[in-house]
This record gives structure tokens, C-alpha cells and sequence, in this order.
């Protein structure tokens, strides 16, 4: 079995800063794209971050220059480095990876439980 776990989500002030991190444990192979997703309330889950097995980026344009992925592969992590934040940015944060299981020849996306991040005031 696979599990994402993140952790470092809360209420913070416009203007400051947290770090979510994403933690995969269970029978993987290897792991191959890593994202972070946000759903606010009343709208549908968008992608704010990406990171490819080789550290390739890609942001939506709404974080750019605020938000910083990044990924520790031996940890099997990936991290979201939150600046400037907006209360805008509130929303559930979910991050996902695409792996492979031990044993698969196929790889599947998983999804992590979420977790809320509040900008406010």
C-alpha cells in the first residue's frame, strides 16, 4: 500500500510564509512527476506547482515567484515553499505523485489526505 501524508498547513498573515511538506511511504519502486493541487471552497481543484524525477519545474501563473517546489528523492518528499501569501491562496492543498508500486508495470496517481492552508488577517 502507498501513502502521502502532508503535513505544514495553518492560518497564517498576508504577507507571510509556510512550507508544506509531502511525505510517500509504502511498496514503491520509484516515483516519478510530484505536484501540489489546491481546491478552495466552491471551486475545482486547480494545479499550483509541479516537479519532474529530474527537478524540472513548472508553476501555475497565479504562484509564480511566490511558491517554490522542490523534492528530496532519497526522503521520498516533495516540498511547497509558500511566500507572500494572499488570501487568495486559501484553499485545501493536496499533493500527488505518479510512482511506480514494487512489482507494477504500470504507474498510478496518489493522492495525499490534504491539507488546509488559511490566509487571513
Amino acid at each position: 500500500q502507498v501513502q502521502l501524508v502532508e503535513s505544514g498547513g495553518g492560518l497564517v498573515q498576508p504577507g507571510g510564509s509556510l512550507r508544506l511538506s509531502c511525505e510517500a511511504s509504502g511498496s514503491i519502486f520509484s516515483i516519478g512527476p510530484m505536484g501540489w493541487y489546491r481546491q478552495a471552497p466552491g471551486k475545482e481543484r486547480e494545479l499550483v506547482a509541479t516537479i519532474t524525477a529530474g527537478s524540472s519545474t513548472t508553476y501555475a501563473d497565479s504562484v509564480k515567484g511566490r511558491f517554490t517546489i522542490s523534492r528530496d528523492n532519497a526522503k521520498k518528499t516533495v516540498y511547497l515553499q509558500m511566500n507572500s501569501l494572499k488570501p487568495e491562496d486559501t484553499a485545501v492543498y493536496y499533493c500527488n505523485a505518479n510512482l511506480f508500486r514494487s512489482g507494477s508495470s504500470r504507474p498510478a496517481d496518489y493522492w495525499g489526505q490534504g491539507t488546509q492552508v488559511t490566509v487571513s488577517s
